[in-house]
This record gives structure tokens, C-alpha cells and sequence, in this order.
């Protein structure tokens, strides 16, 4: 297509929910290979259609069978209008969603799945990939990190050529960072996410970061509930530990008093309910003002919001790393028409135009949504701590210090 000042009309948009992961018995998949219970979910894929046959390819987290509804809600808004002009699209979606919140996961998802499929045709359109839309590319690989929960775990991602692991959970942290630490050595970086739950306090979170400390964590992760801004501030005048957080907020207004106060060192937006790709680099951009940098959530994505996560990291300078959950589910690669290359515990750039990645809509559809969420596999032990996180009791102080 020859450039001019407009793109084609959008005359279309089509959703594509599926269930990813083998529902079993308990609604948790069963075939998990990388360590953490990641369970089975939903994934939302958006495409939209042009007048000139040009298709783009989106997503969107956050609550996928909601976040469908408000993509055809919005599909409205967006009909009739120019692909190319992102950024009125979003404000005009901003706009439409203003009454229910701009700052909501279920708002921002259904933008920012339209908006990454707006830079999808944008860059098909015009024959490059989306990061030279983006302002061109900076490196043409982005570190990823895998995850580890045991010393076995460690060294199996290291020797598939990972130099950066996180480990996860509030029961006995600094044991389990500890003997992934001895395990690997010093030369990989090692990452702590406590998941924030609400009954962790502040002191808490101060005397785990301490305890952490001399692993020389990359980062220490939602340390305490993503809402808790109060604990925050105190967290970061007492300890010289990098605070990670971010990926619960949505859009670059729910992410802006972390970086507003320098509450943490990385911020983490989740490239499905952020607002796609336009959300993203809006908060790199705010975060590089702040000297922060950027390692995008990608524990609840599919394949298509990690591409659009990557051209995003190719074109900013204070990208960090990104989080890697292949291989969670076979289906993965299966549902897409292209995966990332990973060389040397790097994801390699896409070098095709737009996205470089588009969906198999009859894998897709051999996969239809059941349910949006499962249980933990057991079930829901209440009042114990093996009760789903956020509903456990308060733990006992004592086993979160233990180095062994």
C-alpha cells in the first residue's frame, strides 16, 4: 500500500474467546510445565476488519468473557473510522468507557485488545513491523526470565539458556530464594513475587525485603497488596531492595501514583488490560521520567499480547525484561501462527510486518470458553493455608524469615 494520510475504514470486529489449558477434574490444568499452577483460563482474541481486506489481531485480559462484551460494545465506536488513527480511537474509546471508570480492568482490556490490532494493520498497511511505528528498534532481543520454584527447577531453566528466574508465594520466600540462589550461582538474577496479598502488612514486607536483600534481587514483587499506597511508602523509605509492581493496575492512569511517587523501581503492565500497545508505551514513557524501568506481566496472556509486549521493549530505552510462561499449556503455540525465537534466555524481535503473529481460528475454535476461572487443584480448603491466596489467613511471621 502506497503511505498516505489515512488508513483503510474499519468495517468490522470479530472476538474469539477460548479456554486455554485442559479443564480436568478440579478446573486446573494438569500438564503444567514450568512450575507454577497457572491452570487453565480464558484467552480473548480481537480482530478487526478493514475496507481494504487488511486484518489486525488483538487481545485482551483482565476478565476475557467481560472484556468481550465491552469489545462489542465499543465496536461501535470504532466502525466507519480510520485504522490509522490510533490515538483518536483510543480517546474516543476512553471517552465511551468514562462512565464506568477509565482505570478499570474490563475498559482498558477491550481497548487495548482494538488498539493492538489497530498497530497490527497500521504496520501490515505499511510494511513494517510495529516497532518501527514505534520510533524504530533499540535491541532486537528482549531478556525474558522463566520460573522456578525448586533448586531443580533453577537449573533446568538455566541450562535451557535462562539467566534470570522468579520464584513466588509468601510461605518461607527467603528459604526458597535462598536455595534457588545457592543453586544457581551468582550470575543469574533471581526475582521474588509475593503476589501482594492483603493481609501482608507493611511490616511484613519491610523484614522480607530485608531478609532478601543479600540474594541481590532483581526485583521483589507486589510486596504488599497493589492498593495498599500508604504501605508502599513506607516500604520504600525502609529498605534498598527494587520494588516491582503494576500488573493489577489497568491502564496508564491505575499505574501512575506508583511512578507519581517513585513507590517502586519497575513498573509491570499487563499488555492486555493496560490499553494495548498505545497504554504501554505511554507508561514506559512515564516511567523512564521517573528512571524506572519496564518488565511487562504476562502470567495471564496468551501469545498475542506477548508480541505486542515485545515490540513495545524493542523500541523503549528503559526496558527491562519480560516474563515467559511457555511452556504452560501445549496450546499454546498451537492456537498461533508463529512463536517467539528464544536464543541464550532472550525472546528474539519479530522482523514481519504489522505483529508478525496471527491466530489458528480453528484451533481456536476447537477450544471454546467453558468457564473464566478454576480452583486450585483440590479444591478451596477454607481457613487453611492451602486456601487460594487471597483468602488464606493471616500466616505466621515466623516461616517467612526462614533461610532454610
Amino acid at each position: 500500500m502506497t503511505p498516505s494520510t489515512k488508513g483503510p475504514r474499519i468495517t468490522g470486529i470479530r472476538t474469539f474467546l477460548m479456554q486455554a489449558g485442559p479443564l480436568g477434574v478440579s478446573g486446573w490444568a494438569a500438564d503444567v510445565r514450568n512450575s507454577i499452577t497457572t491452570g487453565t483460563r480464558n484467552w480473548l482474541f480481537v480482530k478487526v476488519e478493514t475496507e481494504d481486506g487488511i486484518t489486525g489481531i488483538g487481545e485482551g485480559s483482565g476478565w476475557p468473557r467481560v472484556v468481550e462484551a465491552a469489545v462489542r460494545d465499543l465496536s461501535s465506536v470504532v466502525i466507519g473510522q480510520d485504522a490509522f488513527a490510533i490515538e483518536l480511537m483510543t480517546q474516543r474509546m476512553n471517552v465511551a468507557i468514562m462512565g464506568h471508570g477509565m482505570s478499570g480492568v474490563v475498559g482498558q482490556g477491550a481497548i487495548g485488545a482494538i488498539d493492538m490490532a489497530l498497530w497490527d494493520i497500521k504496520g501490515k498497511a505499511l510494511g513494517v513491523p510495529v516497532w518501527q511505528l514505534l520510533g524504530g528498534r533499540l535491541r532486537d532481543r528482549i531478556r525474558a526470565y522463566a520460573h522456578a520454584s525448586t533448586p531443580d527447577q533453577a537449573r533446568a531453566a538455566v541450562a535451557k539458556g535462562f539467566r534470570a528466574l522468579k520464584t513466588g508465594g509468601v510461605k518461607n520466600p527467603v528459604a526458597k530464594a535462598s536455595a534457588i540462589r545457592d543453586a544457581v550461582g551468582d550470575d543469574v538474577d533471581i526475582m521474588i513475587d509475593a503476589h501482594g496479598p492483603p493481609w501482608l502488612t507493611a511490616p511484613d514486607a519491610i523484614g522480607i525485603c530485608h531478609a532478601l536483600a543479600p540474594l541481590s534481587p532483581l526485583f521483589v514483587e507486589e510486596p504488599l497488596a497493589p492498593e495498599d499506597w500508604e504501605g508502599y511508602r513506607r516500604l520504600r523509605g525502609s529498605t534498598d531492595v527494587p520494588l516491582a509492581s503494576g500488573e493489577r493496575h489497568a491502564g496508564f492512569q491505575g499505574i501512575a501514583p506508583l511512578l507519581h511517587e517513585g513507590l517502586v523501581d519497575v513498573v509491570q503492565p499487563d499488555a492486555g488490560r493496560c490499553g494495548g500497545i498505545t497504554g504501554l508505551r505511554k507508561i514506559a514513557i512515564h516511567a523512564e521520567s521517573r528512571f524506572a524501568t519496564v518488565a511487562p506481566h504476562a502470567g495471564s496472556l496468551g501469545p498475542v499480547a506477548e508480541y505486542a509486549a515485545l515490540h513495545v521493549l524493542a523500541a523503549i530505552p528503559n526496558a527491562l525484561i519480560l516474563e515467559k510462561m511457555d511452556p504452560d499449556w501445549e496450546g499454546r503455540a498451537r492456537c498461533v501462527t508463529a512463536t517467539p525465537e528464544l536464543r541464550d534466555g532472550h525472546l528474539m524481535v519479530p522482523e514481519a510486518p504489522g505483529l508478525g503473529i496471527d491466530i489458528d481460528e480453528d484451533f481456536v475454535a476447537l477450544h471454546p470458553s467453558v468457564r473464566n476461572v478454576g480452583l486450585p487443584a483440590g479444591g478451596w480448603p477454607e481457613g487453611t493455608e492451602d486456601a487460594t491466596l487471597y483468602a488464606q489467613p493471616r500466616h505466621p511471621r515466623a516461616p517467612a524469615f526462614r533461610r532454610a
